[in-house]
């Protein structure tokens, strides 16, 4: 490595902030764009990076940071909820992926150890990439991509005991004769349970007192001292330094502190782990890879294969998902992820695998995830999704009761309204858009009518032609004014009120002889004269200021209705009304010309 530590930030810095975005503009995802950054910065590219162990090294530390994070998500309620699809599906998945894989990697001549390692690593698909690539065709809410993520879940889950298994695994190949397997499992699990233990009893006490400091960078160093901190205690019991961090995740995923130590952690999580997928395209030999194209090429389209066939299967059967769906979740999933190229690296190290495995695996896994963005705009060709049409409910047959009052849209608004009515015994009819709405409302007793009050032939039928005093609450603008509308026409007579987003809204609803009521208004306007109170004004002088308030406002809300389509207009008299009222108030406390002018009148 030549170069200052500067000078090397900036090229690193450089690199992802020009590879990431154009990757990314081409649909490849970032992780892509780190990995090619790596490997032109790396030894086998331009040399900017002559040995690219130590910046490997380093950036562990973004793997730990991963590891810490997916542990503070992992709540025991939350994997109740989805325990079926991430422990079942996602079980079956690893488990298969990873047996047949295995095997074929026995039979390629692998040690059994080392079979292992290679075909569990290799059932591992990318977190990052995959739902990158859920996201940006807005499916992650589809059946697929709620599989997708379970199985990714578990996933995440199954790379832990993988991690931890690796050292153990490479200790029973090369020490076996200098230290017994059991006193080194004997010590991972002492190290495991000190963590737990201790974690569970000092770790929220901990963060309480740093918290009361009110410092936000100690509550930075503290949550880097205990990822930092866990991580080094499993490493010095022979794990991986993942496990630890993962458990402190996971004792910390209950705790109030959990979202302040996401945000905290998070900034130098993706920073350090796109600085560890740059570290890893620096370590893959391309001479390598270009000495054996059609080996290589050969296991990417077997590693894909196995895994598509494998998620589609499951996808249909345990999943639930149809052809589509099932295929879909197999494109997404086939890939190899992030997570094997911490476990080769393990591997390597434990002397399960040589160099030169290390670097094909590598690049096996570096070309899956390159294609899989390929795979999938083909696969989203050949199976566009059909348009999901849920057909049309039909509206309501409403009994025409001679209601005095009908209310339109029943959320917060239209029920307590309907509330006041039913305590005085008045009767009325109530429409709601949202089916989903006047379902639930109906589980509670609510007498309520699914239909669009626009129009004109649901109004008849719920007998509007006898109606006294339409109510108006609906939220959404354009609805609102429709409805307003179309029952300003038909019965011009009746009575309307209609809820006002804000004063433009109010200003339409007058245009067409609506009596407005703006939905924030009066609740404002008392709690100010609770403020007044609570600042030490009495409480008949805080209603009188508020009421005076109210009035001027709503004078001002007339006489802009006049001119609201002038901008101009409505600018100057803003500022004349804001002088007016500050004089009003003015006077109130004696000061002021109007104040003079009271006090003079008053000593008359």
């Amino acid at each position: 490595m030549h170069g200052s530590g500067l000078d090397l930030a900036l090229v690193f810095l450089l690199a992802a902030v020009i590879a990431v975005p154009v990757f990314k503009r081409f649909g490849l995802g970032a992780v892509l764009g780190y990995l090619a950054a790596g490997v032109v910065l790396g030894p086998y590219g331009i040399g900017v990076v002559r040995d690219a162990g130590p910046v490997l090294a380093a950036s562990e530390i973004g793997v730990v940071m991963l590891l810490f994070v997916i542990g503070l998500e992992l709540s025991a309620a939350r994997l109740r909820v989805m325990r079926k699809p991430v422990f079942g599906v996602g079980g079956l998945q690893v488990a298969l992926s990873g047996l047949v894989l295995g095997a074929v990697a026995l039979g390629l001549g692998l040690d059994w150890r080392a079979a292992v390692v290679v075909g569990f690593g290799l059932a591992l698909s990318s977190t990052a990439v995959g739902l990158q690539l859920l996201a940006e065709r807005k499916a992650l809410t589809s059946d697929h991509g709620r599989l997708a993520f379970a199985i990714l879940l578990f996933q995440d889950l199954a790379a832990i005991p993988l991690l931890a298994a690796i050292p153990l695994l490479g200790r029973v190949a090369t020490e076996a004769a200098t230290q017994p397997p059991w006193f080194a499992v004997l010590k991972a699990v002492a190290a495991i349970a000190a963590l737990v233990l201790g974690g569970r009893v000092l770790l929220r006490h901990v963060f309480r007192i740093v918290a009361r400091t009110r410092m936000p960078e100690v509550f930075t160093a503290t949550a880097l001292l205990v990822v930092l901190g866990s991580a080094w205690l499993m490493q010095l019991a022979g794990l991986s330094m993942g496990l630890g961090a993962f458990l402190a995740g996971v004792l910390l995923a209950d705790s109030e502190f959990r979202h302040e130590l996401e945000s905290q952690i998070q900034p130098f999580e993706g920073l350090l782990l796109g600085l560890f997928f740059m570290a890893v395209g620096m370590s893959i030999d391309l001479k390598q890879v270009m000495a054996e194209p059609l080996l290589i090429e050969a296991c990417v389209l077997a590693l894909l294969a196995v895994k598509f066939a494998i998620l589609f299967a499951l996808g249909l059967r345990p999943g639930k998902l149809d052809v589509r769906g099932a295929l879909m979740l197999g494109s997404v999933l086939a890939l190899g992820g992030e997570f094997a190229f911490v476990v080769f690296g393990e591997a390597q190290k434990a002397g399960l695998l040589s160099g030169l495995m290390r670097d094909r695996l590598v690049a096996i896994v570096g070309l899956s995830m390159a294609l899989t963005p390929l795979l999938l705009i083909a696969m989203s060709r050949l199976l566009p999704e059909a348009p999901r049409r849920k057909p049309a409910r039909a509206f309501d047959a409403i009994p025409d009761e001679h209601p005095q009052v009908l209310i339109a849209g029943f959320g917060r608004f239209g029920q307590i309204i309907a509330r006041l009515l039913v305590a005085q015994r008045i009767g009325f009819v109530a429409i709601e858009h949202s089916p989903e709405q006047v379902d639930f409302m109906r589980r509670f007793g609510s007498q309520l009518y699914y239909g669009d009050p626009s129009q004109p032939g649901l109004l008849r039928a719920a007998g509007a032609a006898h109606v006294r005093v339409f109510v108006i609450t609906i939220d959404e603008v354009e609805s609102n004014l429709k409805a307003v509308r179309t029952i300003r026409r038909d019965y011009p007579q009746a009575k309307v009120f209609a809820r006002a987003r804000n004063r433009r809204h109010a200003w339409e609803l007058m245009d067409l002889g609506a009596q407005v009521v703006r939905e924030t208004f009066h609740s404002s306007l008392k709690m100010g004269e609770r403020v007044l109170v609570s600042l030490g004004e009495p409480e008949a002088v805080a209603a009188q200021r508020a009421e005076r308030f109210r009035e001027h406002d709503e004078n001002l809300l007339l006489a802009q209705h006049m001119v609201y389509d002038d901008e101009a207009a409505l600018i100057q008299t803003s500022q004349e009304a804001r002088k007016d009222l500050e004089q009003l108030f003015a006077a109130d406390r004696g000061e002021g010309t109007l104040g003079g002018i009271v006090e003079r009148k008053d000593a008359l």
